[in-house]
């Protein structure tokens, strides 16, 4: 069975994002064409990125990158939840994203971003640059939520209804785009 990783792209104390991934997950795990798994980058512990040698190689010095790269390679495409920080992604995301190469390479991405002025929509768009430099295939359809209007006070997710659409629409593109690159992953393997 295709797996999906929802990767919450935020470790920041206070962070409502796992409210989102949990949606994300809650709303994935109803489908029937894949399996999903929430991967919270914050369980990794992931340093600035310390390895040696370049990421493209997949010789990795360290036990938390062997981990991180284990986890990364055994997903078959991904839906990254992403704030906005600044106009882009938060450090930790890119970080996590840098420590390896390899096991990033041609499987989907979907995203969904949030944030207060745009929805998340500038980090989205800064993410999906990203995906292509480490060879994830980003699919079309977007998920943006905005703080204002999807958060009551701005800390408790209460999406509205619409979003469920976008979500199932990307989702359905990125398992489809996921399957579809499964040759492209056998033959580097």
């Amino acid at each position: 069975m295709t797996t999906i990783g929802i990767i919450l792209g935020t470790t920041r104390p206070g962070r409502v994002g796992p409210q989102i991934a949990e949606w994300v997950e809650k709303t994935a795990r109803a489908r029937e064409d894949a399996d999903f798994e929430l991967v919270d980058i914050a369980d990794y512990h992931l340093p600035l990125f310390d390895e040696p040698r370049s990421p493209r190689m997949g010789d990795y010095e360290h036990d938390h990158t062997r981990a991180w790269a284990a986890k990364i390679d055994a997903l078959d495409g991904f839906v990254f939840v992403t704030p906005e920080y600044n106009r882009s992604i938060p450090a930790a995301l890119k970080n996590a994203i840098d420590f390896v190469y390899n096991e990033w390479n041609n499987k989907a991405a979907g995203f969904v971003g949030y944030g207060s002025n745009v929805s998340g929509s500038r980090a989205v768009d800064h993410l999906r640059h990203i995906a292509a430099g480490v060879q994830l295939a980003a699919v079309h359809t977007q998920v943006n939520l905005s703080l204002r209007t999807d958060f009551e006070q701005f800390t408790t997710f209460a999406p509205a209804a619409g979003h469920e659409v976008m979500l199932q629409q990307m989702l359905t593109e990125v398992v489809t785009l996921t399957k579809a690159l499964a040759p492209q992953r056998q033959a580097a393997a």
